[in-house]
């Protein structure tokens, strides 16, 4: 039997679904209706589950079959949602598109031989936004090199590429914020207008961190390999980047990293740091588990004019927890995609796997709920820098990519946060 033949037979059988093995599932395209499938065998052999304990039995069986299904049909909504992100994403590489920009044949030629060879490339190539020096055998990267790399880190870090980003050309960003406290009242037609409260300001640093990558190739590989050396620079630096920034706009310190947009909720490092307070926190209403009205209190905290364009951010391993939940009349809270491209639903709000989230634990912050991009601010600091480095680690050649990269919430009403706690 194939994976969608065992998913169809637990459906129609309650326990039949007991051998499917997610890591041994042939690749192929995912559909929403493998998808639907999955998920109504989850759905049944969840009920048999409950069954068991009203009974007061645990067959070890269920559960592990349940385990079984839920890992395929995280599996099935993932693939669903890569192949969304494929169909929409601009291909790489020589003369590719890569959002407006289209690559330049020369610069790409130069770029192989400066790998290579390390030959100066060309002024007429070089980032306005950019800096490098000769002395220090700078290469400055050019537009499409840095674009390239910002757009496959906004592909993989989910903070980035929901939260505000902006890009600056100094050593940091001083934000305003006005405190709002402006005063009024109801007046006789010639009683007198005594002064009312004025508006004050407060001000916010939001400072940039270096991160870097230092891969490394021999010069005989450098001389001999066909293949796309900018591609294979790029894929290393995006994939270290990305994990870096995740990490740190979650749950960054700010010592030469951005703010992580977790330090701001209430009782945390930075609960104080902002004009306009800390990020307001809901409880599940369990002391170390989830509840259906636990989301729907976390939703329905956020005030209406920022739900237009919330989601819910919260990590894989705590979707499990999370599709078991019902609401009063017995539907799942959770509910797969059911058109390519859309996104998984918690309560009818658009899921965001966020994989650096806490799970489910007590105390823990286990899901965020709200608009990304009014909360959390990204910035950059002009463009990536690329040094060639011959002489450190002969024989190897290193290339030395630095990005400097701040961020902090600039706005945390927009935002709120689900804790594990009883109240």
């Amino acid at each position: 039997m194939n994976m969608m033949t065992n998913l169809r037979a637990s459906a129609a059988m309650g326990r039949g679904l007991v051998a499917v093995r997610a890591e041994a599932q042939p690749k192929k395209i995912a559909s929403i209706d493998d998808l639907n499938v999955a998920f109504e065998a989850f759905k049944t052999k969840h009920t048999e589950q409950l069954e068991e304990i009203k009974a007061g039995k645990t067959d070890v069986l269920t559960t592990e079959s349940l385990e079984k299904i839920n890992a395929t049909l995280t599996e099935l909504q993932t693939a669903v949602d890569e192949q969304a992100k494929i169909n929409a994403a601009a291909k790489l590489g020589d003369g590719a598109i890569i959002g407006d920009i289209k690559a330049d044949p020369e610069y790409t030629a130069a770029f192989k031989a400066h790998m290579r060879k390390g030959e100066r490339a060309p002024s007429d190539i070089q980032a306005a936004m950019s800096k490098g020096t000769d002395a220090d055998g700078g290469y400055v990267a050019p537009v499409e090199w840095d674009r390239t790399i910002t757009d496959k880190l906004k592909q993989i870090s989910p903070i980035r590429q929901h939260a505000r980003v902006i890009t600056i050309s100094t050593a940091g960003f001083k934000k305003l914020f006005n405190d709002r406290a402006v005063g009024s009242g109801w007046v006789g037609e010639t009683a007198s207008r005594p002064a009312t409260s004025t508006p004050q300001f407060g001000s916010l640093d939001f400072t940039t961190g270096e991160i870097y990558a230092n891969p490394a190739i021999s010069q005989q590989l450098l001389d001999d390999s066909a293949i796309d050396l900018e591609a294979w620079l790029a894929d290393e630096v995006q994939t270290e980047f990305a994990r870096q920034e995740g990490i740190a706009f979650l749950s960054g310190d700010g010592t030469n990293k951005p703010h992580g947009i977790l330090t701001y909720v209430t009782g945390a490092a930075n609960a104080a740091r902002h004009p306009f307070g800390d990020i307001k926190s809901v409880a599940t209403g369990q002391a170390a588990a989830l509840s259906a009205d636990g989301f729907l209190d976390l939703i329905y905290s956020l005030p209406a004019e920022f739900s237009a364009n919330a989601k819910l951010f919260i990590n894989r391993q705590s979707m499990l927890a999370v599709r078991k939940l019902k609401d009063g009349q017995g539907n799942y809270l959770w509910q797969p995609s059911y058109a390519t491209g859309a996104p998984q639903t918690i309560a009818g709000e658009a899921v965001v796997d966020v994989p650096g989230m806490p799970g489910v634990g007590a105390g823990a912050i286990v899901a965020l709920y709200g608009d990304m991009d009014a909360t959390y601010l990204v910035i950059d600091r002009v463009g990536v820098r690329v040094l060639r480095d011959p002489f450190t680690n002969k024989p190897f050649v290193h290339f030395y990519t630095t990005k400097r990269v701040g961020g902090g919430v600039h706005n945390p009403e927009p935002m709120r946060a689900l804790r594990v706690a009883a109240a």
